[in-house]
């Protein structure tokens, strides 16, 4: 039996939610249900199976990215429409608690696992990192999982869905 399960966010218990980034933290004990309620962003939780406590939390979100974004090589066999259909993970923490668990692998495993098999068209799955300093460390995570940077946002990440659903299939 695995460790941890992932389910839509619910009534769990978000008050002793900790990241190590208050911005984080902040919108996952106060904000979240409100961009799930109106339809903003779908919220999905990791669980300690044995306690039931939120190791942690991704949320996901349609969105778009400019054609000239995409790198050259990757643009040429895309359709000319300004801009580029994706699934944004908008939003991404671990709790301290869980640190060298694997977690935030297997929160993006699941997103991406997620996303690969929705009936949505989108050529890619996106990650934003914000230039700061925990940011730079969450954009060398998406790096490692095989994200690309856009060519005029290097800390905006994108994984193209054909990768994806090779590293959910394979």
């Amino acid at each position: 039996m695995t460790r941890f399960v992932s389910e839509a966010l619910a009534k769990h218990e978000r008050a002793a939610f900790l990241s190590g980034n208050d911005r984080v933290d902040l919108y996952f004990r106060e904000t979240v249900s409100q961009d799930v309620k109106r339809k903003y962003a779908a919220c999905y939780v990791l669980i300690e199976r044995g306690t039931g406590k939120v190791a942690g939390f991704y949320t996901l979100s349609a969105h778009s990215i400019p054609l000239n974004d995409v790198a050259p090589e990757l643009a040429k066999k895309l359709p000319r429409y300004p801009s580029v259909p994706v699934v944004l993970i908008g939003w991404m923490g671990r709790d301290l608690a869980f640190r060298g668990a694997g977690v935030g692998s297997l929160l993006l495993y699941d997103a991406i696992s997620r996303v690969a098999k929705a009936p949505v068209g989108a050529y890619a799955i996106c990650a934003d990192a914000i230039a700061d300093a925990i940011d730079q460390l969450a954009a060398a995570f998406y790096r490692d999982h095989q994200f690309q940077p856009l060519v005029s946002r290097p800390q905006s990440l994108f994984l193209p869905m054909k990768t994806a659903l090779a590293l959910v299939s394979g």
